[in-house]
């Protein structure tokens, strides 16, 4: 599992490997602050998209900046933890800046992902994928689960009565 995080350095060496055995870098990126089905099943159909699936995972630093304080609920070391426990994930690399532009920049992908909840707005990276003759696509979300709805599950079963 640890071999599947890497640096950003690290990771541009392997995708350079990976480019000159002409194999398709899938790029995502997200929070997965509380990993659930939703974020296996955007993953897994992320991987059926290409040869290898890099996950730009923000750094709590970062999520702090987006979510506000009260983010994120696990550390980014546990995400990485637990992300890398997924066959579907092949490296994982964690940014501190609020987007993964630079990290897209570097890895320069040929298909950029993101969840259905992102539909109709600008894909951050899009530019640079699809200058290259890339694709940039959106997969629709499970049904029901977030993990804002999580959080929220928890507080209204939890709270004092």
């Amino acid at each position: 599992m640890a071999n599947k995080i890497l640096t950003a350095g690290e990771l541009a060496k392997k995708i350079s490997l990976l480019k000159k055995s002409k194999k398709r870098i899938v790029f995502t990126n997200g929070c997965f602050d509380i990993i659930h089905a939703g974020h296996v099943d955007c993953l897994s159909a992320a991987k059926s998209m290409g040869d290898a699936l890099v996950l730009g995972l923000n750094s709590d630093r970062s999520i702090r900046g987006i979510k506000g304080d009260k983010r994120p609920i696990v550390t980014c070391d546990q995400r990485a933890r637990a992300l890398a426990g997924l066959e579907c994930v092949d490296y994982i690399t964690v940014f501190d800046e609020p987007d993964p532009w630079n990290l897209i920049n570097i890895i320069k992908p040929d298909i950029l992902v993101k969840g259905g909840d992102w539909s109709g707005q600008t894909i951050i990276g899009s530019d640079i994928v699809e200058k290259r003759g890339g694709k940039t696509l959106n997969i629709p979300v499970t049904p029901g689960i977030s993990t804002s709805i999580i959080i929220q599950r928890i507080i209204d079963r939890h709270k004092e009565k």
